[in-house]
């Protein structure tokens, strides 16, 4: 993914989100995953409700550290009759000295669901 693209979301974590080790819970950045991954859902499918059924090949390159600007770029890889798989790369700049290190990717699956929470059809926007 082209890191030089803009990305779907950007945070600064804080200290409420590490571990006693100093890093960043992954729990944490997979919150954040799963929100880019539904932004890009909706950005190709359109405003339907998704729901996450899937997040797969997440993998943890790097920590992450308080003070890192954390940014979120993805990529709409399948989208079936009901369902989009999006891609997400997670990138930190260090607080201390700007360097942008990969730290996590993944790929998330979401389902689009109506009123009822049954799968509805979607399709590309174009």
């Amino acid at each position: 993914m082209d890191a030089r693209n803009d990305p779907t979301l950007r945070v600064t974590l804080l200290p409420r989100d590490t571990n006693k080790y100093g890093t960043i819970f992954g729990g944490i950045i997979m919150s954040h995953i799963d929100l880019a991954g539904a932004i890009e859902a909706r950005k190709s499918c359109g405003p339907h409700n998704f729901v996450t059924v899937a997040m797969d090949k997440v993998v943890f390159h790097k920590p992450v550290f308080v003070g890192d600007v954390v940014s979120f770029y993805t990529k709409t890889l399948k989208i079936g009759r009901t369902s989009v798989t999006t891609k997400v790369v997670v990138e930190a700049m260090r607080a201390d000295d700007q360097r942008r290190v990969r730290v996590t990717e993944a790929e998330v699956v979401f389902v689009a669901v109506g009123k009822n929470w049954k799968p509805v059809p979607v399709k590309a926007r174009r």
